[in-house]
């Protein structure tokens, strides 16, 4: 499906009826990762209607030239909420730049968002990253892939397996070749959002947070400080798992994300 935001086409997939449920994917990738890990929370969850986007320069939304940093993308994410979600309460979840991005629409969406759920987001305080290890692994797990495909699987997992694999291949690998690498060069160079959150007042919807011990990204350290801003957050910390958590540790990410939503469920009834 496509939005018209701005003179920008921006595609998107959509699931089900119900709240609207607007997930946000991180750098790299495209909405297919974001689906593939939360359609099997929803799978025997009716009741909600899930809005996957491709963020600019990512999947088959394209990267406007006069775009320059994650002001335009905030810009473009909110315009998209006007049009297919329009006044509606709505739910958001981000991973990674993604997250980033959640918190930005809750920030400016207050009254609208009834829930926010951030996956090892970026941060704007990215502090004691650990360095990349693999905690457990198949022998042989990455053969059939391309050189490319290796490298990027082996530098986002720490858990490699033939399940994480098949992930990997299904939800990561198909979105590589569509990226507009120099449009997030470009975009990347101003990464930092104008108003800070610091300028907003916290956000007291219910809020989860969830990170990955062994994240070499972007840490653990870093998302602990947002808990402050969030007075409802629940904030875990998962052994096992790096960057792609949700790939990594499914029960327990399916498990908090159900949570998240009973509590969801719960704010709106009151």
């Amino acid at each position: 499906m496509e939005a018209e935001v701005g003179g920008v086409a921006v595609h998107y997939a959509e699931h089900g009826s119900g709240l609207p449920v607007v997930a946000l994917h991180g750098s790299g990738v495209d909405h297919r990762e974001m689906a593939g890990a939360l359609e099997p929370v929803f799978r025997d969850r009716p009741g909600y209607r899930r809005v996957y986007p491709d963020l600019p320069g990512m999947g088959r939304t394209p990267v406007p030239e006069r775009f320059r940093g994650s002001d335009d993308v905030l810009d473009l994410l909110l315009g998209l909420v006007d049009a297919v979600v329009g006044d509606e309460e709505f739910a958001v979840v981000g991973h990674s730049f993604g997250g980033y991005l959640a918190a930005a629409v809750a920030d400016r969406r207050p009254s609208q968002v009834v829930g926010l759920a951030l996956i090892c987001p970026l941060s704007e305080e990215t502090r004691d990253v650990p360095a990349h290890v693999v905690l457990h692994a198949s022998a042989d797990v990455a053969e059939g892939l391309s050189p490319a495909e290796q490298g990027q699987f082996r530098d986002y997992f720490v858990v490699q397996t033939p399940d994480t694999l098949r992930r990997f291949r299904e939800h990561v690998a198909p979105a590589l070749p569509l990226v507009d690498w120099d449009g997030l060069g470009r975009m990347s160079e101003h990464w930092r959002l104008s108003d800070a959150p610091s300028d907003t007042p916290p956000y007291t919807g219910p809020a989860l947070i969830l990170a990955g011990r062994q994240d070499s990204t972007f840490g653990y350290a870093g998302p602990w400080e947002l808990v402050e801003r969030y007075p409802r957050a629940t904030y875990a910390v998962l052994d096992r798992a790096g960057h792609a958590l949700p790939h990594e540790q499914p029960g327990l990410f399916t498990a908090l994300v159900t949570e998240w939503l009973d509590r969801v469920t719960e704010h709106r009834a009151a």
